[in-house]
């Protein structure tokens, strides 16, 4: 299959971003996309509006623009990514948050390289050598560090980020059945990282840079921390079924969004 590259960017409340992240596709990796979906989660401010505006005037098209048909929360989203990706055609996913806290042209060296083509998933990790950190507390770098040492631990396998938001995935990932499984929360990029190592699939890390500015988080550190050890926990006790599990607090029956807007593209 030919290279064909779907940029994903999930968006939720990235009104004051979305136009910067949308703006990153006049760089040199923009040429590559062959389409970009920006797909809205259902935000209460006007993501929408701002997205539309920014495709409009944007170099590198097209670009579909989507919402969510209810809160599918991340990983629900990337569900859904996965499943348009698959039923058009696309050879790669790349998944880009749409707060505007990562670079696109940090993917440019893996393309460059072919990273992507001789592995089933190239995973941006924040927390390794020749990655930027701006705006990160000294806690939160340690905080990373720990939980990256014990799920290379639990793995066997050396992890330099449990979950980024700069990716690129192929598509032995993308229509992987497994993945409907993960949790659908901000625990999908954990729950994804170990069904890749569990189902021996070839991947690599590559440095970012990573920015918190005027980004709103939505991660609760505290609960976030204990709900991510408990997975460590599931993974030690019931490795052999890991991937078998259903691990979403609330089963979904399929993943789907309505399209808002096609800006540049052919029909």
């Amino acid at each position: 299959m030919n290279e064909r590259i779907l940029l994903f960017i999930p968006c939720y409340n990235c009104a004051p971003q979305i136009g910067r992240v949308l703006a990153q596709l006049g760089g040199p990796t923009g040429k590559r996309i062959a389409q970009t979906l920006v797909l809205d989660n259902g935000s209460s401010d006007d993501t929408i509006e701002r997205a539309r505006e920014a495709a409009a005037c944007a170099v590198q098209r097209p670009i579909v623009i989507g919402r969510n048909r209810q809160n599918y929360h991340l990983g629900g989203s990337h569900k859904a990514a996965f499943a348009y990706a698959d039923a058009h055609g696309f050879s790669h996913v790349i998944v880009l948050h749409g707060d505007d806290q990562g670079r696109l042209e940090d993917i440019a060296p893996v393309l460059e390289r072919g990273d992507h083509l001789s592995h089933d998933a190239c995973l941006g990790a924040r927390f390794m050598p020749g990655a930027e950190l701006i705006g990160y507390s000294a806690m939160r770098r340690a905080g990373n560090a720990v939980f990256n040492l014990l799920f290379s631990l639990v793995s066997a396998r050396s992890v330099r980020d449990l979950g980024s938001g700069l990716n690129v995935f192929s598509r032995s990932v993308i229509t992987d059945p497994s993945i409907t499984r993960m949790s659908d929360d901000l625990r999908f990029n954990i729950y994804l990282l170990l069904g890749l190592i569990d189902g021996r699939r070839s991947l690599t890390f590559f440095p970012i840079s990573w920015r918190e500015e005027d980004q709103v988080t939505n991660v609760h550190l505290v609960s976030q921390s204990l709900r991510t050890l408990s997975i460590a926990g599931q993974y030690l006790a019931r490795r052999k079924a890991f991937r078998e599990v259903d691990h979403r607090d609330k089963p979904v029956a399929s993943y789907h969004f309505d399209v808002i807007a096609r800006i540049g593209c052919d029909g």
